[in-house]
């Protein structure tokens, strides 16, 4: 790990910074405590929250029928992965405001936290439900959906059952996230919440994360594409960094991906943007496509301190 790198990132946002400093110098708790609060009010955090409405919304839009990115969802996932402190007092004060205001209006004024019916969209509710202190009643009807969602293969697809009975990256990683974070708010010992999770998590690792299981060929080229912020799209970074996250010994299974992700790191340790996923009104959080970007790199560093491809063959 090159130290210059470190200290490029350590010169980034608060939101890059706190996770610098916790994920690879292992600074104290205290430290990364006092860095993290600053998201709430300096930097890319402070500006989120201070675009959001009276009425709870961002961009006016709950989700954002025509591919808005500034919308509650989004916004709410993009506050999630800077990881503002969900008990500082302009968060809890958004947070409370979305409950208040914000309904799915196409699904019979649904709350924002119970989610609507699209798997992929449900698995990022309950991340945020679960991260922003919001479970309760709707988080219970998300779980429910979503385990009788989970498709023969083990993952998930926002396509009707009776259209398609193949799981899509795409969603699966999205409803994986979201269980995982549910199991951690929650304390959860339901076998069959983890195992639903485990199911969808065998099925990206049967594929080695980007592979077809018949042919071992690149299921899309978008997926080796590394972009911050992630909204629903998948990549094999952010598949990887959720592994990370759940911790525990690296499957073997990973070597590939974690090869596709060195493969793209830059002579001086850092690695690029990728290209911006499509979309209106998007958040331009990161360096622009081309350049260095700190959430890749930081991203693919930590994912490489906790499995170095040369020790898991």
């Amino acid at each position: 790990m090159h130290d210059d790198v470190i200290t490029w990132l350590l010169g980034s946002d608060p939101s890059v910074r706190w996770q610098v400093m916790r994920d690879l110098h292992d600074a104290p708790a205290d430290a990364v405590a006092t860095e993290r609060a600053r998201v709430a009010t300096e930097g890319w955090g402070a500006r989120l929250l201070a675009e959001q409405g009276d009425d709870g919304y961002w961009g006016g839009q709950v989700y954002g029928s025509s591919r808005e990115r500034n919308s509650v969802m989004w916004t709410l996932q993009v506050l999630r992965n800077l990881g503002a402190p969900p008990d500082a007092a302009p968060v809890r004060a958004a947070i409370d405001r979305v409950v208040d205001g914000v309904v799915w209006a196409e699904f019979d004024d649904l709350p924002y936290f119970s989610g609507e019916v699209e798997e992929c969209v449900n698995g990022g509710v309950l991340a945020n439900a679960a991260y922003f202190g919001e479970l309760g009643a709707g988080s219970d009807r998300i779980i429910a959906r979503l385990l009788d969602e989970t498709l023969p293969d083990g993952g998930w697809n926002c396509e009707p059952a009776d259209e398609s009975q193949r799981s899509s990256f795409d969603s699966t990683l999205c409803v994986v996230e979201g269980l995982l974070a549910y199991e951690r708010a929650t304390g959860s010992t339901d076998a069959s919440v983890t195992d639903a999770r485990h199911g969808g998590e065998e099925y990206l690792l049967e594929r080695s994360l980007f592979r077809r299981k018949s042919t071992g060929e690149l299921v899309k080229p978008r997926y080796t594409n590394f972009s911050f912020p992630t909204y629903w799209f998948y990549d094999v970074l952010r598949a990887l960094d959720h592994f990370r996250d759940a911790g525990g010994r690296p499957d073997t299974r990973l070597r590939p991906a974690l090869d596709l992700v060195l493969g793209q790191r830059d002579d001086d340790g850092r690695w690029r943007a990728g290209e911006r996923w499509p979309g209106r009104e998007r958040y331009e959080i990161d360096a622009p496509a081309g350049e260095p970007s700190p959430w890749n790199t930081l991203r693919a560093l930590r994912v490489l301190r906790w499995a170095d491809p040369a020790s898991i063959d």
